[in-house]
């Protein structure tokens, strides 16, 4: 890759078989400035080509002496700086018009719907946090308000304050396409469709998109100790705030953050094909072993212990004793994605600890009041 400054090589194991969110082996120096415009990462990729050529093989970059389990490089650090997240840079009024890099399909054929992994450059003036949400803009006008713009809609974040990049000027959002099907005839009903979905994983490289926030403070990643446990419970597209989290432990090198707790993630999706950075995570799981555990839920594809199918409440019930221990420990909860998760994994919680002879209502209360629990749900 062309560069005009001095680089230097940096080695890790990339998987790209279904998804390619490590884009690059070689990365710039950490002193290109937060506010400098000048410099433009290099992203010629054809990842269609390139995946259809390597398959699930890995590009390794290393040198004999360097374990694959190096990690990455990021800048600028002074992001590390600062006391606070960032909140509402951007406001709707006046949102800041970002650039689509890319826009990747992340799910297999036999997935029901289309989820989109979508790169934008916000050019280091919209900066974040893990765990944050951008607003999005859609263009047009707002059907119920003519010549007023169309509502926000709130996307989690799913990638680091450094982007996939690693350079703190891209974002990456998680879309789920939202398709409408008449109950009747069973057709699509595209005036129906989801105007900020359908429009993100329609866009190509080079268009814009306006962007409000950065806001949310309930899904901050605690860092104040570095060996806490964190577990985090996902239905489809809520496992963005969780794959930046995980970056952020596994992936980067971060010298003020060297994570040595555990990280459980529970995901629930439909079927195999709907597995959303799978590779990422599996991962993880080959070079830590001892720091991170994953379990999926596959509704389509596993019976619980029923007979029915199997849902993230069901993996949490099997794992319950060890779950409620963790938390009696101090371990940090958390669960993002639809809002129909929630009913059931509650209930799930609530028969758990009256079998160990618990207030469930006490019990959770106790979690919110030492800020173990955290919940985004859409």
């Amino acid at each position: 890759m062309a560069h005009s400054a001095a680089v230097s090589q940096v080695s890790f194991a990339v998987p790209v078989g279904s998804d390619s969110t490590l884009r690059r082996s070689v990365l710039k120096p950490r002193s290109i400035s937060f506010s400098d415009k000048s410099w433009v990462p290099s992203l010629a990729l054809d990842l269609k080509s390139r995946n259809a050529r390597l398959q699930n093989h890995y590009i390794v970059c290393m040198s004999l002496q360097q374990a694959s389990r190096s990690k990455v490089a990021v800048s600028p650090l002074e992001f590390e700086d600062a006391k606070g997240p960032p909140l509402n840079l951007y406001k709707p009024k006046e949102p800041y018009t970002a650039t689509i890099v890319s826009v990747e399909r992340l799910v297999g054929p036999k997935a029901p719907g289309e989820t989109c992994h979508i790169v934008i450059d916000h050019g280091g003036n919209v900066p974040y946090w893990e765990g944050q949400s951008y607003g999005v803009v859609p263009p047009g006008e707002n059907p119920k308000k003519p010549g007023a713009p169309n509502n926000v809609r709130l996307y989690s974040i799913a990638s680091t304050r450094y982007g996939d990049n690693f350079d703190g000027k891209t974002a990456t959002l998680c879309v789920r396409r939202a398709l409408y099907y008449d109950p009747e005839t069973g057709k699509e009903d595209p005036s129906k469709s989801g105007i900020c979905s359908n429009f993100l994983c329609n866009s190509k490289p080079g268009d814009k998109v306006q962007i409000t926030g950065p806001s949310g403070k309930i899904m901050l990643l605690p860092e104040d100790n570095p060996n806490a446990t964190h577990i985090m419970i996902a239905t489809g597209t809520g496992v963005a705030p969780f794959r930046g989290y995980l970056r952020r432990m596994f992936m980067e090198d971060i010298p003020t953050f060297k994570f040595g707790g555990l990280a459980w993630l529970f995901l629930g999706v439909a079927n195999t094909d709907s597995l959303l950075y799978d590779d990422e995570f599996t991962k993880y799981l080959q070079d830590y072993p001892d720091h991170f555990r994953y379990d999926k839920a596959l509704s389509r594809e596993q019976k619980n212990k029923s007979g029915g199918k199997m849902y993230v409440q069901d993996k949490i019930e099997e794992y319950s004793d060890e779950i409620f221990k963790l938390l009696d420990g101090g371990a940090h909860i958390y669960f993002c994605g639809l809002k129909g998760m929630m009913p059931g994994i509650q209930d799930t919680l609530k028969r758990v600890a009256e079998q160990r002879g618990d207030s469930w209502e006490q019990k959770l209360s106790q979690l919110k009041k030492n800020k173990q629990w955290h919940v985004e749900v859409y």
